[in-house]
C-alpha cells in the first residue's frame, strides 16, 4: 500500500456554541486532513488551529507534505513522523511542523486501524476502562449569573468537570496580540465573583478547572491563583506564558492551587523540563499540536514515570476529541479529555455517526476500526472556507 495524495480541508462548519442571530458567527473553521492510498483505504485527521489564519499556513504546509510522502508505505507510522519532523529542522520542528504531523500521523492510525479491522487503541495496548472521563465549558458568561446558570445546567447533563475562563474582560492590548500581563482590578473582581457564583451553583462536589489562557505576568498571576484558591478550583491552567519555566516555577512556588500546563507545548522533549523540575500537577497535551497520536502516547508513558496525570487539549473539532480518547482509553494516568461543550451534536454533519457522549463519559465503539468515524467528504467540500 502506498500514499497517493494528503489533502487538507478548510472547512467552516457549525460550532458547538450558543446560537445567534448571525448565521457566521454560529460557525467556526475547522481544518481535516485526508490521507489517501493505493488501495482504496482512506484515513482522516486534524489539526483545527485557534486562529483561522494560522489553520490557512498549516493547510499549505500540508499541500507541501503531501509531495513529500507519496509512494511512502502508511503502515511506517514511526518512520513518518521522523520524516515529516526533521524536513522542517532548520525552520523549527515545533508548532507548525506538529501540527502538519499530528493532522496526518492521525491518519495513518486511522488507516492502520482500517487495514486490520481494530480500533486504534487496540494497536496502542488495548483499554484499561470502559470508557474515558470528559469535561467541558461552560458558556463564558458575562455576569455571574449567566455563568453559574450555565453551570448548572452541564451539571444536569451528568458532566462532573468543567472549565472556564473568567478573567473577562481581556486587558485591552489583548485586541492588538500584545499582552502586557496585567489585568485591571474591575476585572479581576468580576472573576473571583463568578467562580464564586458557579461553586455555590454545582456545589462542592464538581470540579472548577480554571484557564488563564498563559497571559498572565508572575505577580497577576500568583494573585489571581491566590484569590480563587477559597473556591477550592481544580486546577489553575497555564498562569504565565510557556515560554519560561522559571515563571512558572515562581507561580508554583507562591500558590497552592494545582497548576496545569501544556496546550501550548509540543513533544515528549519540551514536556521534559515540565516533568523534571516538577512545574505542573497535571499536563495537557493536544493531539492534534504536539504530534498526534504516536507523541501524545508517548508523552502519556513519559508522564506516567513521574506519577502526573495528563488531560489532552481536545477542544477543536470530532477528531480532535475521538482521536484523544482512542489514546487515553490506554493510559493508565488518564484525568479527562477536554470537549468543547456538554452537547457536541453540532459535530454531527461532519460524520457518519456522532460522538458518544454519556455523562462525563465518552464511549468508544470496538466495532468501528481505525479512529471510530468516517468524515462526510462531499458536506466537507460543499462548506470549504473562503
Amino acid at each position: 500500500m502506498k500514499i497517493t495524495k494528503i489533502t487538507p480541508y478548510l472547512v467552516s462548519a457549525p460550532a458547538p456554541f450558543l446560537p445567534t442571530s448571525n448565521a457566521k458567527a454560529n460557525n467556526r473553521e475547522y481544518l481535516f486532513v485526508e490521507v489517501n492510498t493505493d488501495e482504496g483505504v482512506t484515513g482522516w485527521g486534524e489539526v483545527t488551529c485557534t486562529r483561522d489564519q494560522a489553520n490557512r499556513g498549516v493547510a499549505s504546509l500540508i499541500r507541501h507534505v503531501s509531495d513529500l510522502l507519496e509512494g511512502d508505505d502508511p503502515k511506517n507510522i514511526e518512520k513518518i513522523w521522523h520524516k515529516v519532523f526533521r524536513h522542517f529542522t532548520y525552520m523549527g520542528s515545533r508548532g507548525a511542523t506538529t501540527s502538519v504531523i499530528s493532522g496526518i500521523d492521525i491518519a495513518l492510525w486511522d488507516i492502520r486501524g482500517k487495514v486490520l479491522g481494530v480500533p486504534v487503541y487496540e494497536l496502542l495496548g488495548g483499554p484499561v476502562r470502559d470508557a474515558v472521563d470528559v469535561y467541558c465549558h461552560p458558556q463564558d458568561g458575562a455576569t455571574p449569573e449567566s455563568l453559574a446558570q450555565d453551570c448548572k445546567a452541564i451539571v444536569a447533563t451528568g458532566q462532573t468537570s468543567l472549565k472556564t475562563d473568567p478573567w473577562y474582560p481581556h486587558h485591552p492590548d489583548e485586541i492588538d496580540g500584545y499582552m502586557s500581563g496585567k489585568l485591571s482590578a474591575d476585572a479581576e473582581n468580576q472573576g473571583v465573583e463568578r467562580i464564586a457564583a458557579a461553586r455555590e451553583a454545582v456545589g462542592p462536589d464538581i470540579e472548577i478547572l480554571i484557564d488563564n489562557h498563559a497571559r498572565f505576568d508572575v505577580p497577576t498571576a500568583i494573585r489571581l491563583a491566590n484569590s480563587l484558591e477559597p473556591y477550592d478550583i481544580f486546577w489553575f491552567e497555564e498562569p504565565v506564558g510557556v515560554e519560561s519555566n522559571t515563571a512558572l516555577k515562581q507561580v508554583r512556588d507562591a500558590t497552592n492551587v494545582p497548576i496545569c500546563v501544556g496546550e501550548r507545548i509540543h513533544t515528549r522533549w519540551e514536556f521534559v523540563p515540565i516533568l523534571e523540575q516538577g512545574l505542573a500537577d497535571f499536563i495537557m497535551p493536544d493531539i492534534t499540536w504536539t504530534g498526534g497520536i504516536s507523541e501524545l502516547k508517548k508523552i502519556c508513558t513519559q508522564a506516567e514515570t513521574y506519577y502526573i496525570p495528563v488531560s489532552p487539549h481536545d477542544a477543536s473539532g470530532p477528531i480532535n476529541v475521538i482521536a484523544g480518547a482512542q489514546v487515553m482509553i490506554t493510559v493508565p494516568n488518564c484525568y479527562r479529555v477536554e470537549t468543547m461543550r456538554a452537547d457536541l451534536h453540532a459535530y454531527d454533519v461532519l460524520m457518519d455517526v456522532p460522538l458518544d457522549i454519556r455523562g462525563d463519559k465518552i464511549h468508544l465503539d470496538p466495532d468501528r476500526p481505525g479512529i471510530g468515524i468516517e468524515m462526510d467528504r462531499e458536506y466537507l467540500q460543499a462548506h470549504l472556507a473562503d
